[in-house]
């Protein structure tokens, strides 16, 4: 018998980011960020650790709803799986958040639960969803949200060293100069861009008409087009992505904030994507990432997990991807200390291919000396509205690529 004894949220906080990082200024000004977490203990001492990314932008919602979950699983047994408990999870969430913030926490329970089985059965966690499909992935590199060149050239350093091919930066249709400028930058180093627009952040969207533009005019300038164009619509705005998405040469991408699977297979089979990015630490875990990158092949829309959160966030999309055969996975480029604390992930990549090796579980370590050295700050929570003094940063640096 294998029975969960106890469930407990860790929320820590890690430096973050850099200098001339615009995140920092825009949301993070303390250079701290959350991770959330959960840590599963089963009565013969194993541990299972899950993540929900909730807890970057309200971590005591995160606590509350891991308590409130923990107290109505506590005695389930896991020895012959989990199905059950997640059921009795999502009941205790539906009537009030079936999407949206509880889901979160739906993920962060389903990952470390996969995590404890897998341990309890001495097998990686891969091997529960069939195995990897793939011997590696190769990466594309989330950053570019530098203020100045000189701060850029060293992201497009660290792709180099990693033998990244695929570079993804922060930029909107105004931000012209900054785009062209990294493009024949990173030319030099035989290295593509993607753009990620940031619209997700935003109510009142910019157009279909702005992002074609924008793209067009990139084009003209630099003679290369983008990988692909991320969130390039506001939440108002989603239902014009077929416009987009159906014009060639501009390959769409979103769904990172999307909850649940049903409302991803909506979007996929309306048209909204060419590239469909999931997370498991935001959809509800695992499973419902590996059932949406299966849905994505069906109709020719490419998956790529979204992979901005912690180490445990980061293997569990990983798994998602190899179990499914995904062609790409996302590499985020900013400083987290705590990542590479939990789980060597940068000794994993390889001339730009990221290699998932056989560890049980999810191959993360959280211990005493861990939580100790990143306590939980109530000043590193990210602020979504972003501080005037960051906007005044930001507009500042447009003269710098010129």
């Amino acid at each position: 018998m294998a029975t969960i004894v106890n469930v407990r949220p860790v929320i820590l906080s890690a430096p973050y980011g850099g200098e001339g990082n615009a995140e920092n200024y825009l949301h993070l000004p303390n250079k701290y960020r959350h991770c959330s977490m959960v840590e599963i203990t089963l009565d013969n001492g194993i541990k299972g650790l899950g993540e929900g990314y909730l807890g970057v932008f309200a971590p005591e919602v995160f606590r509350s709803i891991i308590d409130l979950i923990g107290s109505s699983i506590i005695g389930e047994n896991i020895d012959k799986g989990y199905d059950h408990i997640l059921s009795n999870s999502k009941t205790i969430t539906a009537y009030w958040s079936l999407q949206g913030a509880a889901q979160h926490a739906i993920s962060a329970i389903e990952i470390a639960l996969v995590d404890a089985l897998s341990r309890l059965r001495e097998i990686p966690a891969v091997e529960l969803f069939g195995g990897k499909k793939l011997p590696f992935i190769p990466m594309y590199g989330s950053g570019g949200d530098s203020l100045h060149p000189k701060y850029m050239k060293k992201e497009l350093e660290q792709l180099h060293k990693h033998g990244i091919k695929i570079f993804k930066i922060r930029a909107r249709s105004n931000q012209i100069d900054k785009t062209i400028w990294t493009i024949n930058a990173a030319k030099k180093l035989g290295i593509r861009l993607a753009v990620d627009m940031t619209q997700n952040l935003v109510i009142e969207g910019q157009s279909p008409e702005q992002v074609i533009e924008f793209c067009d005019l990139i084009n003209k300038k630099t003679g290369d087009s983008f990988v692909f164009v991320e969130e390039c619509l506001g939440l108002d705005k989603l239902e014009l992505l077929p416009k987009i998405a159906s014009k060639e040469g501009i390959f769409v991408a979103g769904g990172e904030i999307v909850t649940t699977k049903e409302e991803l297979f909506y979007r996929i089979k309306q048209g909204y994507y060419n590239i469909v990015q999931p997370d498991a630490s935001v959809l509800g875990g695992i499973s419902e990432t590996i059932d949406v990158c299966l849905f994505a092949q069906k109709h020719q829309v490419q998956p790529i997990v979204h992979s901005w959160g912690g180490a445990v966030a980061m293997m569990a999309n990983y798994i998602a991807a190899f179990t499914t055969g995904c062609s790409l996975i996302e590499y985020p480029m900013p400083f987290f200390e705590l990542r590479n604390t939990m789980c060597q992930l940068d000794s994993r990549i390889i001339d730009g291919k990221f290699y998932l090796k056989d560890d049980i579980g999810l191959a993360c370590t959280l211990s005493s000396e861990i939580e100790q050295e990143f306590p939980y700050r109530q000043n590193a929570t990210y602020n979504c509205f972003p501080y005037a003094t960051g906007v005044q940063e930001l507009e500042k640096s447009h003269k710098n690529w010129s």
